[in-house]
Parts: C-alpha cells; sequence; structure tokens
C-alpha cells in the first residue's frame, strides 16, 4: 500500500526576490514523499509549490488542506493513473503537481529520476539569467555576474519603477551590452494599463527586446488578443494561462494567438497540464518555454527533466535554485548560461 506524508521547510532568499505581488523574503517550501508500506526505503519526492497572490490554491490554510488531500491519498490511492480521482488539478494545481512527480519519482526507483532523458544523462539546458530591476549599479552588477557565468540571455523584471526611468535603464544596457552579445527578455507581470499598454511596448521596441512577458493582467482576453496583434514586441503569455480550465486551454490560445507561451507547472496543474498546453501552442505553431516559479531544487528537478522530454532549441527560466542560502543540495549544476545534471553530486533528501 502507498504511504503519503510532506515535510515543511522555510526557503530564504539570497536578497528580497520581487514578485509581481510585492518583496519577498522567504517562502514555504513543502516536499510530499511516498513509498510503498512493504518498502519505506524506495522514496518518491515531489514538491508542492504556491506563491502567495498568484498561485489560485495559495489558501491561507493550505497546509490543513494538504493534510486532508494526503490523509485521502493514504486511504486508497495506488497510482499515477489514478491520481486525478483524489485531486482535482484545477483546485489544488501544486498538490498535484506534487504528487504527480513524487509518483513518476517512485516509479522510477526513488532516484530523483522523474524521466530517463537527456538531461539527467549530463545533456545541459540553456537558461536565462534572472536580473531584478534596481538602480543603475545593482543592474550593472547583476549583469556583469551573468556575463561572468556565461550567460547571453538576460530576463528583466519591468513595471516596478517609473516607465521613464526603466527605459533609462534599458538604454543604459543597451549602450553596454549590444543584441548580439544579450539577448534580452522583459517580464511586466502584468503591471501596464490597457490603454497605455501599446504606446509602452512601442517605447520598448526601440531596445531590440526579444519578447515581453504578460503586459497587461490577464483576464482580459480581448485586450490581449488586440495587444498580440499590433505589438512590436513578441509576447509571451505567463500569468494569462493560471487557473484556466481544461477545457479552455485551446480556444484561449486561438483567440489571443499569442507569439509565446511560457509554462510554470506548478501554477498551471502540473506536468499533465503542461503536455496539455504544448500539444495545443504547437498545434497553433505557438513556440513556449518553461519556467520555474521559486520552487527548490526538488521542483525544479522535475521541471528541467520534463523540459529535456521536448526539443530544447532556447533558453527556459530554470535557474532560480540559486536564489536560495538553504536549497536542499543537489546534482543541478548553473555553469555557462545553462542548467545540468551532475551525477557526481549527491541529494540532501535520500
Amino acid at each position: 500500500m502507498l504511504k503519503f506524508e510532506y515535510i515543511k521547510r522555510e526557503l530564504r532568499f539570497n536578497f528580497p526576490a520581487k514578485t509581481s505581488r510585492g518583496a519577498i523574503d522567504a517562502k514555504d517550501c513543502f516536499l510530499i514523499k511516498v513509498y510503498h508500506s512493504a518498502q519505506p526505503d524506495v522514496v518518491g519526492w515531489g514538491e508542492c509549490n504556491i506563491l502567495k497572490g498568484l498561485s489560485i490554491d495559495a489558501f491561507p490554510d493550505y497546509e490543513e488542506r494538504l493534510k486532508a488531500v494526503l490523509h485521502l491519498c493514504n486511504t486508497s490511492l495506488e497510482t499515477l493513473e489514478s491520481l486525478g480521482d483524489f485531486v482535482d488539478r484545477e483546485i489544488y494545481p501544486s498538490i498535484y503537481f506534487g504528487l504527480e512527480t513524487a509518483l513518476l519519482d517512485l516509479q522510477n526507483g526513488g532516484k530523483k529520476v522523474i524521466y530517463q532523458n537527456s538531461f539527467v544523462e549530463g545533456t545541459p539546458i540553456p537558461i536565462n539569467g534572472l536580473v531584478w530591476m534596481g538602480d543603475k549599479s545593482f543592474m550593472k552588477e547583476q549583469i556583469d555576474k551573468k556575463l561572468q557565468m556565461g550567460f547571453d540571455c538576460i530576463k528583466i523584471k519591468v513595471g516596478a519603477l517609473n516607465f521613464q526611468d526603466e527605459l533609462d535603464l534599458l538604454k543604459y544596457i543597451r549602450q553596454e551590452f549590444s543584441s548580439d552579445k544579450i539577448t534580452l527578455r522583459v517580464d511586466a507581470n502584468g503591471a501596464f494599463k490597457v490603454e497605455e499598454a501599446l504606446e509602452k511596448l512601442n517605447r520598448l521596441s526601440e531596445f531590440d527586446l526579444h519578447s515581453i512577458e504578460q503586459p497587461i493582467w490577464a483576464g482580459q482576453v480581448e485586450e490581449m488578443a488586440n495587444l498580440c496583434e499590433k505589438t512590436p514586441i513578441p509576447i509571451a503569455l505567463d500569468e494569462e494561462l493560471i487557473g484556466v480550465k481544461k477545457d479552455a486551454q485551446f480556444d484561449l490560445l486561438k483567440v489571443i494567438q499569442p507569439q509565446y507561451i511560457i509554462l510554470k507547472p506548478a501554477l498551471v496543474g502540473g506536468l499533465e497540464a503542461s503536455q496539455e498546453w504544448i500539444y495545443y501552442a504547437e498545434s497553433l505553431n505557438i513556440p513556449w518555454w518553461m519556467t520555474s516559479a521559486l520552487e527548490s531544487n526538488v521542483g525544479l528537478n522535475a521541471i528541467a527533466q520534463f523540459t529535456a522530454n521536448y526539443v530544447v532549441d532556447k533558453p527556459h527560466g530554470l535557474g532560480t535554485g540559486q536564489l536560495y542560502h538553504n536549497n536542499y543540495e543537489s546534482p543541478l549544476t548553473v555553469s555557462d548560461g545553462t542548467l545540468y545534471y551532475d551525477k557526481n553530486k549527491g541529494w540532501e533528501i535520500s
């Protein structure tokens, strides 16, 4: 019989992380462990990851709800195929993600191998380097560090400062680093007002940007479709995909016709939902990339292995494990602008 338990750790950031809902110094990490009662030493691990203000299941009583779901699973859940009978991914996307990855890990022998593919064999995945908005010296310091680490694709948060100040900072970056040296992605986290968005996109287009994530807040489907039709900068949907029902995924993409979509499994309903988004996007010739949502290395490992099931032809947003000073030690290693699985390193959890 399968047994389900969880452990909790407070992950602390190296410096306050700026999210769409403000700066945070730490976040709770919930790890699920699953094992057969007859073989308790073989354990599958998964992570339930929530971001307050963004995850649809970031309930005030989240821990109690997680306990209730695991209690139900302990009654009779035996296989991954029946997981949907015990937890609704549209209500608890983070718990679904944690359970499905823990079960996949257990199926593969409890070795943190969710999928046996090129990534766990050592093939790296190119990733973008994340740069937080700040004053020029802070930005320059971060960019210099990213360049020294071998990054040639950098993602910058916008929308937190005065817009002219942000334009000045982007201009400063482009004066220092041409598009031949750095690919720039920006993320607005829905900060632009609808009536100002197109004008701001036009002004941002002066800086040869690769893309902009979620220029206006999610749920304004007609307005976003209009922006995607007229934008001078490719638009990537991010928050727009959170909370979308299974039977509405294809229609949303067909109506908006974005230039890209970005997938965060713990927020959209797990790997299963991410696979569906990819299928629908590719059927409409919409490229995509994966991004972690401040997971620990446990969740990040599952997302990276999932990503490697597909053709990796662009940088993905999988560098967030470095943000914590008390992350779980793991084989995940960032080097030369890539994330790779160093089999010479072990896991802190065993």
